[in-house]
């Protein structure tokens, strides 16, 4: 027996796990993602979410510069 640990990305992948356990060909063990792995998550998206906008043109980042000297 092999364990993976699968990340679902879309909801219909859930409903095929769903199906694949009920055919008894696998067994889904669910748990929560820790507190502060959801916290790291939620920065993430939000960061890659602010590129993709300053891609587009519809945000101005700061340079790595301005960021130095802030500090």
């Amino acid at each position: 027996m092999e364990a993976l640990n699968v990340q679902i990305i879309n909801p219909k992948a859930k409903l095929l796990l769903r199906d694949l356990e009920k055919m008894n060909l696998i067994r889904i063990e669910s748990k929560p993602m820790r507190t502060d792995a959801v916290e790291l998550w939620d920065d993430l998206k939000a960061a890659a979410e602010e590129v993709r906008f300053h891609k587009q043109g519809k945000l101005n980042l700061k340079t790595a510069q301005e960021l130095l000297n802030e500090l």
